[in-house]
């Protein structure tokens, strides 16, 4: 085979197989929202269901999403209890959108003005990001999506920027960031796995398969899919 034949033969199939890691990722469901994360006996919003589209409690009142979830979220410390809590909060939102707009109002009010303090709150901007991000995953780009408009990235970012050794909140930008920027989201996967071996919460969440045990781990899902752009960045050089 000609070296030119030979060369495009081999850009295409790793164009097929990259292709196909963002399509098994999209029917395999949203990252945020599908996955329900270990946060061990942590409070969270009441749930019942196992499957990620279920309801959870059937008789929680949603007029109380607002209040319930940013009374846990500012009881907790723990990036991957924020991450269940406010995944839980989206699939609540979908039924009711004068909750999910209310939850989302409160949450990026709070980010704005914990960035105009001398002392500006991570976990703030961590929410306001990561509910975001978890509306448009989940909620779509309908006009009624209240998120419509903005961008969780500079928000996670200054999060960590804030807190630079929490693995668990690069494990939520290395999902947040899974189709880009390339960039970033090599740097929060390998901030995720490493510090993992000192956070045995990170460690069970990532090695948790995301949907079932014949589908990929967390960390094989973050891993393979950086895996897979670092090699297409190769060959096209």
């Amino acid at each position: 085979m000609h070296p030119n034949s030979l060369r495009l033969f081999r850009l295409t199939l790793i164009a097929i197989a990259t292709s196909f890691v963002y399509a098994s990722a999209a029917i395999a469901g949203p990252p945020l929202i599908c996955h329900a994360f270990d946060i061990d006996n942590a409070k969270s919003l009441p749930w019942i269901s196992h499957d990620w589209n279920l309801s959870g409690t059937e008789n929680y009142d949603t007029h109380y999403l607002a209040n319930d979830t940013l009374a846990i979220l500012n009881a907790s410390q723990v990036p991957l209890v924020h991450m269940e809590t406010l995944r839980r909060a989206t699939l609540y939102a979908r039924k009711d959108s004068v909750a999910a707009r209310q939850l989302l109002l409160q949450l990026v009010a709070r980010a704005k003005s914990s960035e105009a303090s001398s002392s500006p709150d991570p976990f703030a901007l961590f929410d306001a990001a990561y509910l975001t991000e978890a509306y448009k995953q989940w909620l779509g780009e309908k006009g009624e999506n209240p998120a419509n408009g903005l961008d969780g990235l500079p928000w996670i970012k200054h999060a960590l920027q804030l807190r630079p050794n929490n693995p668990q909140m690069a494990f939520a930008a290395a999902l947040i960031t899974l189709r880009g920027p390339e960039t970033e989201h090599r740097e929060y996967t390998q901030m995720a796995t490493a510090g993992a071996k000192n956070d045995e919460l990170l460690k069970r969440n990532l090695a948790a398969h995301f949907l079932g045990s014949q589908s990929p781990t967390m960390a094989e899902m973050i891993l393979k899919n950086d895996s897979a752009k670092s090699e297409t960045k190769v060959a096209r050089q």
